[in-house]
């Protein structure tokens, strides 16, 4: 079974329908690649995927591991390649890590490790770099 459908809606936009669920997620071309911005671009949603990848991944982990990740915030900047071909050249992500507790060294060795091997990470070419940064915060009431 397939898992999208992508409709191209016209002036640089399209619609792409997840089928299981039916949710939508429109794209637009990026403002420096004559399109309007108004939506996530496809490189856009190449570098969120990442995060999402890494998160959930993570999240996966800290279930089995009854570490409570709520909270927890991905900012990820996308760096297109200034070289032809047109690429993503770079992926920047600043990881906050919220956890009821500190976590001791080695735990949190392992959920860089698991930032580093998620699908999408170890899926997408060696050549783009994916610069992942952690911030560990201890939130007390979590």
């Amino acid at each position: 079974m397939a898992t999208a459908q992508i409709t191209y809606l016209g002036d640089l936009r399209t619609e792409a329908v997840h089928l299981q669920s039916n949710t939508a997620i429109l794209t637009d071309a990026p403002t420096d690649n004559q399109g309007k911005g108004e939506a996530f671009s496809p490189t856009d949603l190449v570098a969120t995927a990442l995060g999402a990848c890494i998160i959930t991944t993570m999240g996966i982990v800290a279930r089995r591991d009854d570490i409570d990740l709520r909270g927890s915030v991905l900012e990820i900047t996308k760096v297109m390649s200034t070289e032809p071909p047109r690429k993503i050249a770079q992926i920047v992500l600043k990881i906050a890590i919220q956890t009821p507790h500190e976590l001791d060294e080695t735990t949190k060795a392992k959920y860089v490790r698991i930032a580093h091997t998620c699908p999408v990470a170890i899926s997408l070419h060696p050549d783009l770099v994916q610069d992942v940064t952690f911030e560990w915060v201890v939130v007390s009431g979590h």
